[in-house]
């Protein structure tokens, strides 16, 4: 019914910067709070980023500072610019999306992963 769609990841050097894409596809009604979860090996998956439809961001302490989220509502997609990458920002980044299909059915949507690598 609906599909996120994640680009962006790969490998880079600490300090260096990326930019990760999310683009949901599908039977979209509106797409409510959008946000970026990441998931490093042995470790539990943890929200990096969120943004609501109107804008309003939030940052796990971790990217403060550094990172960036964005979205087009009129484009479904969402971003997420990551700079000053230390090694600890190494992960499987996934997208996600809470979904209205219609006024009163929803979805949690997520991405198939990215993966990103920061590493000298």
């Amino acid at each position: 019914q609906v599909q996120l769609v994640e680009s962006g990841g790969g490998l880079v050097q600490p300090g260096g910067s990326l930019s990760l894409s999310c683009a949901a596809s599908g039977r979209i009604f509106r797409i409510n709070d959008m946000g970026w979860y990441r998931q490093a090996p042995g470790k539990q998956r943890e929200l990096v980023a969120s943004i609501t439809r109107g804008g309003h961001t939030n940052y796990a302490d971790s990217a403060k500072g550094r990172f960036t989220i964005s979205r087009d509502n009129s484009k479904n997609t969402v971003t997420l610019q990551m700079n000053s990458l230390k090694p600890e920002d190494t992960a499987v980044y996934y997208c996600n999306a809470d979904i209205n299909i219609s006024w009163a059915s929803s979805v949690s949507a997520w991405g198939q992963g990215t993966q990103v690598t920061v590493s000298s």
